[in-house]
Formats: structure tokens, C-alpha cells, sequence
């Protein structure tokens, strides 16, 4: 928009002769603010930085204090002179502004100020008014108040509406309309049947009630939440979102009021008693693009999500272009950059890493069970809440029980679930004392004397363990000639000294080079395992993924199954068994034995490579591989064991509490059961949890959000602190709400809030008509257009308000409507008077969007799979799309096209990567997703008719349409149609299908033409036929000649892209 004024101005040329007593008074939002704010405000607006000659011009105050205007008297007024002069170094705007004043505007502005000069705060800006429905001449046309609003413009510039459209015409465009997909054909043939006269409005509200409502207008709102499949920077990986559109289908299925639908996708995790539902609608704000890119400053990144955030928030609700306040006060409108920043602030208090791992499920997410699960998961989280608390109450009341069997225990009844067979050595190294230790080699006792070591207190000095001294060692000339072929386990309690970085626990194996043997090894925190015949090239190195403190006693057990593979090597650390890092891998490369002739080591595995100061006990070698639960027994019991063995007055108040709990689990029956089942619950949570999804959610950090204004918008350039706030221009925030995004949702939905039922209503009516009340859909600012119609934008917006924010009420009032019901033909007088029917004196035709167009071709043709919801799917794609644009590292670098039903789903469920959106769609005008879209362009160039022509989905959908045809209905073949007749039946019944209408006398006999010579051709062209319908995955139907299905579906795909087809 660019000349707002205009058609007010011609009202008003030469006006200026000392304005006429009884002049049309001129409105400063409607008449004079385009104007100064497409010339003016840049250099003298609400910007400070960019502000010339310290004068502002969109504030009254400022204008009149600096001498620009003086109301009444526009001789004496700057603004008025300066515009009229004609020298290059006097006249304003600029010459270098490349910015000309038309004389209407002029003579506007001169009259203007004339009448005093009044100002008006942006109409957008001030809480709609509740209009007067207008009375109009034509009363019998209106249905309902939004006819008598349309009706009023329309009389006035002397237009008369148009006929209401014939009923095919009515049930597709109701069809497309409300549900975005074709009528069936025995839907149309019902209405035009049905004389009742409810009949428009029943076909309204089953349409209303088909779950295809809910995915249609889910599809708007998913380009406004900017919803893709991929992070959107860098390697552009996968991100799993999808649970967040189903949130949306359900939504609009449920028909939820938007003052819901809004605090939910804002704030449902910060909603007292937050269901699953609510925490999944939070997806709205993690749709954002994330990175992972090396180099980048996490710092920066939290900068740019907040930011994203609130831009979008502010232009999908209020339809502000707020982030023009990110480097200086906005040029426009009444948003400083102060302003912004304390906006993000609601946005700056997440607990998302910036960084996304290139990983699908980047925190904070939350696990979600299956849709037909849900129902059941509150139930099973009581179950598990209210186990867990009898769990604690018997905590509580079992000590009295645990007292008495602590005074009359025996160390050795803990033991009896530690595995004895095939122990092939035992050192307990619990003396305490004396230069000698007790070892049991296959059963055999004998006395081991100590070289290199020493008993040393423990940090409660309640006992003394043995600690390996350097360069001492103990040796074991007997023990541990293991095999590479053979299963075995060896572990102890361990305690790694801090400062160590590497070496072993305990080692049989030689020096280098070779460093044949095997050990059990320690490295900068982490557990492995050596078994090696020459290193490198025949051995292996596994360590945990995880580490561990330095200091702390761990239980180290690695179990090896035989099978000269690091995948048969498992470690387990106190009892779990952990994700290990395969270093190397070549034992089963190569022949050779790890059998060695050196002794078995504690604490080095040859003189120069020692791990000094280890401290252990329990050392065990066993000759077969334990199981996880033998592994588990071994550390906890033992380890009880060993408590127990000490002076009870000795024990320190933990090893109390380790008592306490192995009695609970494994001497008190109610524990054991109570804990039985708690297992079979949690066990049936991680089944459930296993079958579902995780969907990416919001969650909010403790304490107060802040931001800070940064200069010119960089991360690292902090200015003043902020607190969160909204702009002053709107009205103030909720009493007593909190400052986090959920009094910020809530503050958007206040009724006195100027902006956000009307933005919403005006998307909506975008959506059916083609175009916006305000056109500008994504700018309710300033430099936006004004509306078409006021009065009827605020009487919708009170309405939709007033009806508690009903979506499907509001859809019901406009489709019923009777300009919404006209015909789209236009007249000469009509294209003269309104070419781009803003006025609305005809009906809307547009062409569909992308989604619409392929749903149509694969709906119409019988293909379409009509599930809803669940995972992305990936249907036809030209080679080489993603790959073009991709990192070779992405798990979205190679397009992998679905099979089966996934290639026939909606459009809306269609995979959509950032970096390259779904070519025929991207084609078609769809958005990459990357930023909040809340209008898309509509363009028309020779790749779309190449798409629609040519691509597989839609010749496999003609060819699928042909088939439908030629197997025919019951109908035809009761007729026993042939020759012309046949063909002509084929043809309505294929228009039916397609274009919801029967075809005319006139369209049928070029049509039919057209078969005799496409068949003619096809039949001459066997090979090219079969080439043809053998498009897509699915098989051509069995018995039908190539030639015939060739030439119906060429007919089929003429009629699909017919501009009648691609328009609604």
C-alpha cells in the first residue's frame, strides 16, 4: 500500500480557498497519518536516533511546540510551506529521500491543518468501539450483520452485490473452504437435492464437524508458528515436532477457544496442575530455528531465540512488526527498543541450551504416550505417586523391625546371593592390619605377603583400607591365564586417587610393544578393559562413555564373554552396566594368544606404568561371564557385608542408612512387595512412554526474568537491565499477574486489548476471502493499510470476543453469510469500481495454496489416506533437492521417499526441511518455515502449470482418477453405456470428482473430442501408453488397455489443471 490517501484526497482537491464553511471533516488516521507516515516519519518519528532537526511530527505536542504546525493557521505553519516549496535545498521530503508529495497529499495536509490539525492515536492502538450495524437500502440481501456492513460500502460507491453462486458452486467452495479438501460427489449431489431450507446450513455444520476442519486451519496456523521437521541452521538435522501439529489439529477439532488456545501455546507449562496437552501446545516456541554450528556463542544464540520469540509472538497476536525495534526505536511505531527488550524478557527465562546438538530431542522435552494411551497415562501416574508413598510410609514405620534384626544378624547371611561357583581367586584385602592378606585361589587358601603397600585410614577413620604404593607391587604368578576365547570377570571395590590419569587396576600382560596380556584399566575418570595380542593391530579398548570422581569407591566389574569382539566386553560400575566407547577393535582380526607368562599385577602392569595410591578390595576372578543381576549382588551385598562385619559403634550414619535400605529390599516382605510393585508400574510407564513420542516443551527457570537492552542489537553491547513489560502504547498489564508468559497471555487476551481479536479475525477472514479487512495481515502498525471496513473488523472482533473466542461459531457466521454465498463472476463496472473486490460486491475466487492443489489431485482421485495426525511423512520429490543444499554429516542430507500409504497423506503431515521445503509446494508459494508467516504471496509463473502438469503425484492421481472412471460406478454399468454415450458419462463423473459439477453440453462435446484423438494416438503408441500410467507406486489396474487408461488420464490431467480446478 502506498497511496492510502488517495481517494480521500480527490474528495478534497482545492478545498484550500479558506475551506468552505460545512467541509467534510478529515480524519487524521484515515486522511493525514498515511501520508506523514510513508514521507515523514522516518526522519521525524518516534525513532530518536534516525530523528532530523529534533522534530517530530507523529506526536501533536511536539509539531506544534516546534513551529511545523500551528493549528488553524497553515500560512504560518512549517510542515505546510515546506511541502510546498519548490527549491531542492527547501523542500520536504528531500530530494535525497527519493520521497514526492503528490499535490493531493498537499492540499490534504494544508486542509488538515486548517481544521486544526487534530491528531488521533493509531486506530489500531485504541479498543474497537461497538459499531452500529449500518441500515442499508437493500435490506432483503442481507443474512446477517456482516452483509449489512459489506452492503453499506457497496451502496455507497453505487455497486449492487452479485447472485448467490448455483449449489455445486456453494459445496466446493464450502468444501475447500472449512475443510481444504474436494466434496465427494455424493455430498453435492445431496445438497443440490436437499430443497429444506436449512439445507446451506446443515452442509455448513457437517463440514464443521469433519476432523478435516481441524487439519485445514491447523495448516495457517503452522505457517504462523513457523513449524518444520529440521533445526533450520547448520546441518539442519531432524527435530521431532511432529506431536505439537497434532496438538493443533486436536485443537481446532475440539473446537478450544482461542483465549485457550492462546494461553496454552504461550504458557501451558506454567498452568497450575499442567496436563500433557497443555505442556505439548507450549511446541509453539520451541518451532523456532536452532544451531549447533561450531564457533557459535551460546550467548548470542539465547539473544536471537528470545528475539524470535517475541517477533513472533507480537506479529501472529498483534500483529506488530516489533522487531524493528531491535536496533533503535521503531521508525513507525510507538515501540522503543527499551520497550522490545523488556518484551523478550518474557522469553529470556527458558531452560533450552542454546546449542541443539544436532540431536532430534533437544531439552526441555517431555515423553508423550500414543494418542489412544493418553487416556490411561494419569491413571498409571497415580498408580506409580501413590506406590511411591506407601514406599516412604514404610520407611517410616519399619525401623523398630529393622533395629531388632540389626542386633541379631550375621555378616554372613548378606553373602548368600554372592556367586561362588567358578570363582577362580578371592583376596578380601579387609585385614587392616599386617604385612601379610588372605587369598583363595580355586578354593585353595593361602597367605600373600605384601611388597609396595599399606593400610591407610579412610576419610571417617573407621577402618583401613589397602592402598598400592609406587613403585611397589603385589605379584600373583598363579593367577588370571586367561584366553581370548574364553568368558571371564574380574573386578573390585575401587578408589582411583585424585591426580591420576591413567593405569591399571590390575593387569596380567607385558611391556611394550607388544603388550600382550589383559588388564582393567583406568583412564582420566573412566573404566575399561585391555585384551590384547600385539597392540595395536590385534586388541582391544574399551572404556565408559561416562566418568567418575576421583576419591570415591566405586564397584568395578568387566564381564567378557569370549568372543574376541569389544562388543562381548561389558563394564558395570556400582551394579548398572554402562555405554562404553570402543577405542580398538582388531582381537578378532588376527590369530594370537593374550596369554602371557608375567604375573598377575595389583596396581601396575609393569614397572614403568603404575597407578599409584589405588586403593581396593573384594579383588574377584571369575572364570565364566556373570549375569547384570550375579554383577548387582556381588557389589551391594558384599559391600553389606563388609558394614556389618565392622563395630557397630563405629559405623558412620550413611553406612546406617545402607543397611537400612538393603533390609527394606531384601529382608522386609512389604518392602519387597510394595517394591514389586512399583517395578511393575514404572515398567509399564517405560513400555507406554516407548510406544509414544517426545514432544519438545517450554519450561521456565527459578527466579525473576530479566533482559537486557543491548546496542544495535548485539548480544555482548548490554545497556540498562529490563524487567518483562509490555508496550505503554497498549493497555496495562493484568493486577496480579505474574510477569512470565503467563501474564503475558493472559494480558493478550484482556478484553479492553485493542489488537488481538482483531488480528485473528482479520487472519480468518483472510483465510475465506482471499485478502484481509486490513490487507496487511502481518501489520496492524502504522505503515499497514487501513481497513476496507472498519466497523465490520470491530464488529467482528466484539463478536468473536463476546462469543468466548468460538472459532467455529465465527467461521459458521461468515460462510453463512450472503456475501460469502455471491458468485465470483465480475462486471465491467464492477473491475472498473473494484478491481481487487475489496468491497466484496462479488464472490472471493483465488487460487488455492500449494496443499491444497496436491489434496485435491490425490483426494479427488480416490488416493488419499485420509489418518490424521502422527509422524511426517515423505512422499514424491524431484532427486537431488536436499542433497544440493544439505552437509553431508545431516541425517537430512539424503531424501529418502516413503512407500506405501505414507506417499498419499495430507499435505499438512508432508516432511518439511528448512533449508529446502517441499519443492512442488515451495513452487506454489508455500513458506521455508524459517520466520512467522501469516500471509502468503500468490504468484503465477510457467514452473507451477510444469508441477501440476508433470509431477508423479499428479500423474499417478490422473491416472488413479482414470482408473475410478473406466471401472465406473454402479450407475454407468447399469446402463450398459457405449461409444459416445459411455464416454460422456465418464466425463461428468470424472467433473463430479474434480470440479463438483456436471459438465456442459458444450464442454462435454470438446472433451469427448478430445478422448477420440488422445485415444487414436495412444493406441498407435502402445509403449508410450504403458510408459505413462505406469507413473507412481501404485500398479495400474489390472486388465484395462495401456491405451485407453493413457487417454483418461490425460484427460484426467487436463481437468486438474483446469484454472476452474486450481482456483476456488
Amino acid at each position: 500500500m502506498r497511496d492510502k490517501s488517495l481517494g480521500t484526497a480527490a474528495v478534497f482537491l482545492g478545498l484550500w480557498s479558506g475551506m468552505a464553511l460545512g467541509a467534510p471533516r478529515l480524519e487524521f488516521n484515515r486522511d493525514i497519518r498515511p501520508i506523514l507516515a510513508e514521507n515523514c516519519f522516518a526522519c521525524h518519528g518516534p525513532d530518536s536516533a534516525a530523528r532530523k532537526a529534533d522534530l517530530r511530527l507523529d506526536r501533536r505536542e511536539d509539531a506544534i511546540k516546534a513551529g511545523a504546525i500551528v493549528p488553524g493557521k497553515p500560512d504560518e505553519s512549517a510542515l505546510v510551506e515546506r511541502v510546498f516549496e519548490t527549491a531542492a535545498d527547501k523542500i520536504m521530503p528531500p530530494p535525497k529521500a527519493h520521497k514526492v508529495l503528490k499535490p493531493a497529499q498537499k492540499e490534504l495536509l494544508q486542509a488538515w491543518v486548517a481544521q486544526g490539525a487534530e491528531y488521533q492515536l493509531h486506530w489500531s492502538f485504541l479498543t474497537p468501539p461497538r459499531p452500529v450495524v449500518p441500515v442499508v437500502v437493500n435490506k432483503s440481501w442481507a443474512r446477517n450483520p456482516v452483509d449489512s456492513f459489506l452492503l453499506a460500502g457497496m451502496e455507497a460507491r453505487g455497486l449492487a452485490p452479485a447472485p448467490e453462486a448455483d449449489r455445486h458452486t456453494l459445496a466446493r467452495r464450502l468444501s475447500f473452504d472449512l475443510t481444504g479438501l474436494p466434496p465427494a460427489p455424493d455430498l453435492v449431489s445431496g445438497f443440490v437435492a436437499d430443497q429444506s431450507p436449512d439445507a446451506y446450513e446443515k452442509l455448513v455444520d457437517k463440514l464443521l464437524a469433519s476432523s478435516h476442519w481441524g487439519e485445514h486451519r491447523g495448516r495457517y496456523w503452522l505457517d504462523a508458528a513457523r513449524f518444520a521437521d529440521t533445526h533450520g541452521i547448520h546441518f539442519d538435522n531432524y527435530r521431532e515436532m511432529w506431536s505439537y501439529r497434532d496438538w493443533v489439529i486436536n485443537a481446532f477439532n475440539k473446537n478450544l477457544p482461542f483465549d485457550q488456545f492462546t494461553i496454552e501455546q504461550l504458557a501451558g507449562d506454567l498452568l497450575p496442575n499442567a496436563t500433557l496437552d497443555q505442556r505439548v501446545a507450549t511446541g509453539f516456541n520451541r518451532c523456532n530455528i536452532t544451531t549447533n554450528e561450531g564457533g557459535a556463542i551460546s550467548e548470542e544464540y539465547l539473544v536471537l531465540y528470545a528475539r524470535d520469540r517475541t517477533e513472533t509472538t507480537s506479529l501472529v497476536w498483534m500483529g506488530l512488526t516489533t522487531g524493528c525495534a531491535v536496533c533503535h526505536d521503531h521508525k513507525f511505531d510507538p515501540v522503543s527498543t527499551k520497550e522490545f527488550y523488556a518484551l523478550s524478557a518474557f522469553f529470556n527465562n527458558t531452560t533450552q541450551n542454546a546449542m541443539d546438538g544436532n540431536i532430534k530431542d533437544t531439552p526441555p522435552i517431555m515423553a508423550l504416550p500414543k494418542a489412544d494411551e493418553q487416556a490411561a497415562w494419569p491413571k498409571l501416574r497415580d498408580g506409580i505417586t501413590g506406590q511411591k508413598q506407601r514406599v516412604e510410609e514404610r520407611k517410616k514405620s519399619g525401623r523398630v523391625e529393622f533395629d531388632r534384626w540389626l542386633t541379631a544378624v550375621k555378616p554372613t547371611e548378606t553373602r548368600r546371593n554372592i556367586p561362588s561357583n567358578n570363582l577362580a581367586f578371592h583376596a578380601e584385602l579387609r585385614e587392616g592390619q599386617g604385612t601379610e592378606v588372605e587369598t583363595r585361589t580355586n578354593g585353595k587358601v593361602a597367605k600373600l605377603k605384601l611388597e609396595g603397600a599399606a593400610w591407610v585410614a579412610d576419610k571417617d577413620k573407621t577402618r583401613k583400607d589397602l592402598q598400592i604404593n609406587s613403585p611397589g607391587a603385589i605379584a600373583l604368578p598363579d593367577v588370571g591365564d586367561l584366553e581370548r576365547d574364553k568368558p571371564f570377570t574380574v573386578g573390585a571395590w575401587v578408589q582411583v586417587p585424585r591426580g591420576s590419569s591413567f593405569g591399571p587396576i590390575v593387569a596380567r600382560m607385558e611391556k611394550g610393544p607388544g603388550h600382550r596380556g589383559w588388564d582393567l584399566w583406568s583412564e582420566n575418570g573412566r573404566f575399561g578393559m585391555h585384551l590384547v595380542s600385539t597392540w595395536p593391530t590385534s586388541g582391544i579398548k574399551v572404556l565408559t562413555k561416562k566418568t567418575f570422581n576421583f576419591g570415591e569407591w566405586h564397584h568395578v566389574m568387566v564381564v567378557y564373554d569370549g568372543s574376541s569382539k569389544a562388543a562381548g566386553v561389558k563394564v558395570f560400575i556400582d551394579g548398572a552396566s554402562l555405554e562404553t566407547e570402543t577405542v580398538n577393535d582388531t582381537l578378532a582380526a588376527a590369530p594370537g594368544t593374550i596369554r602371557t607368562t608375567v604375573p598377575l599385577r595389583i596396581g601396575r602392569r609393569s614397572e614403568s606404568e603404575p597407578l599409584n595410591k589405588v586403593r581396593l578390595y573384594d579383588l574377584r576372578l571369575y572364570t565364566v561371564a556373570l549375569t547384570p543381576g550375579q554383577v548387582a549382588d556381588l557389589g551391594r551385598d558384599g559391600h553389606i557385608a563388609d558394614i556389618l562385619a565392622r563395630d557397630p559403634a563405629k559405623r558412620t550414619a550413611a553406612e546406617k542408612d545402607e543397611l537400612f535400605g538393603w533390609w527394606l529390599a531384601n529382608q522386609d516382605t512389604s518392602s519387597i512387595d510394595m517394591a514389586r510393585k512399583l517395578q511393575d508400574l514404572e515398567r509399564q510407564e517405560k513400555e507406554m512412554l516407548g510406544r509414544g513420542t517426545q514432544a519438545h516443551v517450554m519450561a521456565e527457570k527459578p527466579g525473576e526474568a530479566m533482559a537486557f537492552v543491548l546496542a544495535r542489537g548485539e548480544y555482548d553491547k548490554r545497556k540498562d537491565q529490563v524487567k518483562p513489560e509490555t508496550p505503554a502504547v497498549l493497555p496495562g498489564f493484568p493486577q496480579g499477574a505474574p510477569r512470565n508468559r503467563l501474564g503475558l497471555a493472559r494480558w493478550l487476551m484482556l478484553p479492553e486489548h485493542p489488537l488481538t481479536a482483531r488480528v485473528t479475525v482479520n487472519r480468518f477472514w483472510q483465510e475465506l476471502f482471499g485478502t484481509g479487512l486490513v490487507r496487511t495481515s502481518g501489520d496492524f502498525g502504522v505503515t499497514g493499510e487501513l481497513p476496507s471496513h472498519p466497523e465490520l473488523l470491530d464488529f467482528l472482533a466484539i463478536n468473536f470476543r463476546e462469543n468466548a473466542w468460538d472459532v467455529k461459531k465465527f467461521f459458521k457466521l461468515l460462510v453463512t453469510s450472503a456475501a460469502y454465498r455471491q458468485v465470483a463472476r465480475a462486471t465491467p463496472d464492477k473491475l472498473e469500481k473494484d478491481p481487487a473486490n475489496r468491497l466484496l460486491a462479488r464472490g472471493p475466487r483465488f487460487r488455492m495454496d500449494a496443499e491444497m492443489i496436491r489434496d485435491n489431485a490425490i483426494a479427488a482421485s480416490g488416493l488419499l489416506v485420509p489418518k490424521i495426525g502422527g509422524p511426517s511423512v515423505r512422499p514424491y520429490q524431484p532427486e537431488g533437492v536436499w542433497e544440493a543444499v544439505a552437509m553431508r554429516e545431516s541425517n537430512t542430507h539424503t531424501y529418502r521417499r516413503d512407500a506405501g500409504e505414507n506417499l498419499y497423506r495430507r499435505s499438512l503431515y508432508t516432511f518439511w526441511k528448512r533449508a529446502a521445503p517441499p519443492a512442488s509446494m515451495d513452487i506454489l508459494n508455500a513458506p521455508n518455515r524459517e520466520t512467522c508467516v501469516v500471509r502468503r504471496e500468490r504468484t503465477n509463473t510457467p514452473l507451477q502449470a510444469l508441477v501440476t502438469l508433470n509431477d508423479p503425484q499428479f500423474i499417478e492421481a490422473a491416472r488413479h482418477m482414470a482408473e475410478q472412471v473406466i471401472v465406473a460406478d454402479p450407475a454407468q454399468k447399469a446402463l450398459n453405456l457405449s461409444g459416445e454415450a459411455l464416454t460422456r458419462a465418464r466425463l461428468n463423473a470424472m467433473s463430479m470428482r474434480i470440479l463438483s459439477r456436471p459438465l456442459g453440453e458444450g464442454e462435454q462435446r470438446v472433451m469427448a473430442s478430445e478422448v477420440v484423438a488422445l485415444l487414436a494416438h495412444y493406441q498407435a503408441r502402445p509403449v508410450e501408453a504403458r510408459e505413462l500410467v505406469s507413473q507412481g507406486d501404485t500398479k495400474p489396474a489390472a486388465g484395462l488397455p495401456a491405451g485407453e487408461l493413457a487417454t483418461w488420464t490425460l484427460v484426467a490431467n487436463t481437468l486438474f489443471n483446469l484454472d476452474e480446478t486450481l482456483n476456488k
